[in-house]
């Protein structure tokens, strides 16, 4: 699980930066998604560890910040799909890095919430 926190730590930063580039580096705030990110790769290059207790600890932190991500982003993926729609809405580009960085966030949460009930599973037997 510590390799898939790092991987989506860079697909986030990938994302901010492709983000900062599309809104012609005008907007800084295209780059919240790679505070994200580099939160993950922290705590995903942590939970690399044979440490149980700092390998738990960090994983618990990633998908922490996966969850609020998320719940920060949430609304954008309404968005995303009134932009599909036709709806002419202020700032596109900023709505579609939101809605990538919400559909990412959201799936590391499910992958890491799964990964965590396998393992309490694992546990008990």
């Amino acid at each position: 699980m510590a390799r898939l926190t790092i991987l989506f730590g860079f697909l986030l930063v990938i994302i901010a930066i492709i983000g900062y580039v599309a809104t012609g580096h005008t907007h800084p705030t295209a780059l919240i998604p790679a505070i994200f990110g580099l939160i993950l790769i922290v705590s995903g290059a942590t939970a690399r560890t044979t440490n149980e207790k700092r390998r738990m600890l960090a994983m618990h932190i990633a998908v922490t910040v996966g969850l609020l991500g998320f719940l920060f982003t949430a609304k954008a993926l309404w968005q995303q799909f009134e932009l599909w729609q036709g709806v002419t809405l202020p700032l596109p580009a900023a709505i579609e890095e939101k809605a990538a960085m919400s559909a990412l966030c959201l799936l590391f949460t499910l992958l890491c919430v799964r990964s965590f009930i396998s393992a309490r599973r694992a546990r008990r037997t």
